[in-house]
């Protein structure tokens, strides 16, 4: 036993580089090592038929190259999940009042929606003085990102 150990080491070696990149694949929920997984597979086939180091190590980058090239587009298009939207999406176009100037730079700024008090900041980049009214253009993290919202004039309501 000891015997096919010391003459088998390196195709040891890459079935246990396997085995744990089949493991880190199972603890993931994107594919991220499967590839490479396979790779180490037909590296493995190469030990057994005692290649050279440098023709496993070749045989493992090409077979985890190709693999990946060939069924990572797939793998993106079945594994696209359509983003659910949230309550909070429903923020996007309404409008309220500017509580704390609003101002990216020092990070500041509080807006009320909805008669909810939210973090906000300028999607231009500009400062926007308290009790200005502002319209939310998106929402990232727990921020909306906000801008002045369009006073309509009485030539605007005619257009309409």
């Amino acid at each position: 036993m000891a015997e096919f150990f010391s003459e088998n080491w390196q195709a040891l070696l890459w079935f246990f580089a396997a085995l744990g990149l089949l493991a880190l694949e199972a603890a993931t929920v994107q594919l991220v090592s499967i590839w490479f997984c396979l790779g180490a597979v037909a590296a493995t086939v190469a030990a057994i038929w005692h290649w050279s180091g440098t023709a496993q190590l070749l045989v493992f980058f090409v077979v985890s190259a190709v693999t990946l090239a060939a069924t990572r587009p797939l793998a993106g298009k079945l594994l696209h999940f359509k983003q659910t939207p949230t309550n909070a999406d429903s923020m996007i176009g309404m409008s309220g009042p500017v509580l704390e100037t609003i101002n990216n730079t020092t990070q500041t700024g509080r807006a009320r929606v909805n008669n909810l008090d939210w973090t906000a900041r300028s999607v231009t980049g500009e400062p926007i003085g308290k009790d200005t009214i502002i319209t939310v253009e998106a929402i990232e993290g727990v921020k909306l990102m906000v801008r002045p919202a369009q006073k309509e004039t009485g030539e605007n309501l005619n257009k309409n």
